[in-house]
């Protein structure tokens, strides 16, 4: 996954969701194991990261 969008502006709650994903910056990249944990973040900041499924 890959933030396209700061998190300037944005609510705390979002920006915190963001931190514990791993993405601190605009444009940093995470790969993370999949789980509904992980999905319920992505779905909060949706707008603001792009997710790309990775092969194994």
């Amino acid at each position: 996954m890959t933030q396209v969008r700061s998190g300037i502006g944005h609510d705390k709650r979002m920006n915190a969701t963001l931190e514990a994903l791993g993405l601190r910056h605009h444009q940093d990249s995470v790969v993370h194991q999949d789980s509904p944990a992980l999905r319920g973040m992505i779905k909060r900041v949706r707008h603001l990261v792009e997710v790309t499924p990775v092969k194994e």
